[in-house]
Formats: C-alpha cells, structure tokens, sequence
C-alpha cells in the first residue's frame, strides 16, 4: 500500500513525562540512591525514534505550565520533532516515571498521573492540530483511561479515516490507569473499528479481549504484568473487529504480522528479532514502533519494516533509558547488516 504525499509523516497523541531511571543498576527499587532523568511516554517517544531515523514527525500531547514540561518541550524541539501544536494545561502538572532496572526481568516502575496534563486533551485541541496533513496518526491505549483525552482520541481517529490517513495504535496496557482492567478491553474494542494497525505484546493483544479481571496476573511493576489467554483467537478476534493487521511483539523472537484476508486464519509474517544482551527493555515496544513505522512508510512490505523495528528495539534495549537512546538511520542499519541484514 503506498500512502499520500503529506505535509508530515507521522502525528502520534498521547502521554508525555519525565522518566527517572534508576542509576543503581540491579538494585531493589527501595534501595536506589541516584536517578537520570530523560524524556518519556510512548508516543512521546515514538515520535523521537521516528524523526532520529529521518521521518516529519508531530506530536500531539499537553504539558503543564510547570518546569517539568519545560524540560520535555526543550528535549522534543532539540530533536526536530513538530510541538506546534503541544498545549499548557494551566492547573494540570506534566506527568512522570520512576524506574527501576533490575536486569534481566524485573524493571519496576511507578507512574505519577494524577492531575496529569496530557489526559486534559481536548477535541479542540485535535482540531487545532494537522491531523489530515499527516500519513499516518498514532495514538496509544493509555489515552483512552480518562477523559475529556478518551473523545478526543476517538474524534482524532475518525477525522484520519475520513482524510484518507493511516490510524495506527499501540495497545499500551498499563492496568494501574484503569478503574477495572476489564474496562480497558471494552473501551479498546470500542476504537478498533477506526484502527488499521494494531501494535501490541501477547499480553496487550490478551488484555484487549479481556472480559476476565482474575487472569491479570499483577505485580508490584507494571512492567512484569501478565495477562493470560489464547493469544492466537485474540488476534482472530481483533483482526474481525476492523484492523487489517496486528503487529504482535515477541521480545527477543521478534515480530510477527498478522493480516486480515476475509478467512478465519489470518495470514502470518514472522519477522526474527535481533538477540542482545538485555540492560532494561522499558522502550523496546517504542523503538519498534518507530522503526517499524519508517519502513512501512518507506514501502518496504510487513515483514523488513517489521524486522526495521526489531532491530531498533534491540538497540534500545541494551541501553539505559527510551526517548535520548533511540537509535538514528545509520546506526539501526550498520547494526542489522551486521547480524545477516533486514530481508
């Protein structure tokens, strides 16, 4: 599919914060005594990793009249990412991420939201933004928690398909921003009639058909949450509910793409990951959304942008943080040509 000539490549909406990452690498999360501080949020970051790797990326968030979002605003600018169109929420603070990294499976995290300024996203504030100038708009789940960010969402993504614009979403399950985790898979299968792509991990795509509340497994981390189910009818599922592909993120196993085909087995793509040695893969998903993002809008066919993706997302991975360690064009290729290429 070859998408339009447009004013810009990319618009993703959503959450923006201040990440801070344990500097005690391995340590128990009471036990750290020094953070780094970096830029964060998945569309946030998304939009960073697209621009590093050469697309016109815009981003639609809001930050609070506060120094945090100062921070953010110069971060995202210096980088050549489009904030024309990023509001101050007065009476709203920008939100933020505490981290901890205790390699190789544990990377706590805390999320401080309340009275954050991105989920105060206004209709207003979509109309105000270029969203039929772009050819692909992104956006990810956790909009979809609260409003007034929930319609303005839901307005953004039927503005795009009525423009002829690509709607993407990242499935971005973070349970502690929901009132019951059931409320997520409902709201999620509300929006996918909208959606062309879906991007998520095997228990995001799990979480979005939930009905079930007793098979999220929680823990003390975000990160670690499992939910279980039959990964594969999720997929059917979703894919019957509008989406012509799901992305499914499989860590160091790579990718698969699953697409649509009018049947009741959907056509798979593998797509191999790239295996590193893992310091922290909090903005992994991120990284392979970007890279993923400029190959199919480069045309290159699901499976080398998939594959684009796994390779960005194994760069990330070996590193501290998520938005300031998203690889550029030359760096992502020099790395997959050095482990058999992207075909």
């Amino acid at each position: 599919m070859t998408l339009p000539e447009k004013a810009f490549d990319t618009l993703h909406m959503g959450r923006s914060s201040i990440d801070l990452y344990s500097l005690d690498v391995g340590a128990a999360f009471a036990d750290i005594t020094k953070f780094a501080a970096y830029v964060g949020g998945s569309p946030t970051n998304i939009s960073v990793g697209g621009r590093r790797l050469g697309l016109n990326t815009v981003v639609l968030t809001a930050l609070g009249e506060d120094p945090v979002g100062d921070f953010i605003h110069r971060f995202l600018v210096a980088e050549g990412v489009v904030t024309d169109f990023v509001p101050r929420k007065p009476g709203h603070r920008t939100s933020a991420v505490v981290l901890g990294i205790e390699p190789p499976d544990r990377f706590p995290l805390v999320y401080y939201r309340d009275n954050c300024a991105d989920i105060e996203l206004t209709i207003d504030d979509v109309l105000a933004a270029p969203v039929p100038q772009c050819r692909v708009f992104q956006f990810a789940g956790t909009n979809l928690c609260r409003e007034p960010s929930r319609s303005a969402t839901l307005f953004a993504a039927e503005w795009a398909r009525q423009c002829g614009v690509e709607v993407v979403m990242d499935i971005d399950f973070r349970p502690d921003q929901w009132h019951d985790p059931r409320a997520f898979g409902v709201v999620v299968r509300s929006a996918l009639r909208l959606v062309d792509i879906v991007l998520g991990t095997q228990d995001e795509l799990n979480a979005a058909m939930l009905t079930d509340p007793a098979v999220v497994e929680r823990t003390t981390s975000v990160s670690d949450t499992k939910v279980k189910g039959d990964v594969e009818q999720s997929i059917a599922t979703l894919l019957g509910l509008g989406p012509r592909a799901v992305l499914e993120k499989r860590g160091e196993q790579g990718a698969r793409v699953h697409l649509a085909r009018g049947q009741d087995t959907p056509e798979v793509i593998e797509a191999p990951g790239y295996p590193v040695e893992i310091a922290n893969i909090l903005g992994a998903g991120d990284a392979f959304a970007a890279g993923f993002l400029h190959g199919h809008l480069q045309g290159w066919g699901w499976r080398k942008a998939a594959r684009l993706g796994n390779a960005c997302g194994a760069i990330v991975v070996t590193q501290h943080g998520c938005a300031n360690f998203m690889p550029h064009l030359d760096e992502v290729m020099a790395f997959a040509t050095a482990r058999g290429g992207l075909d």
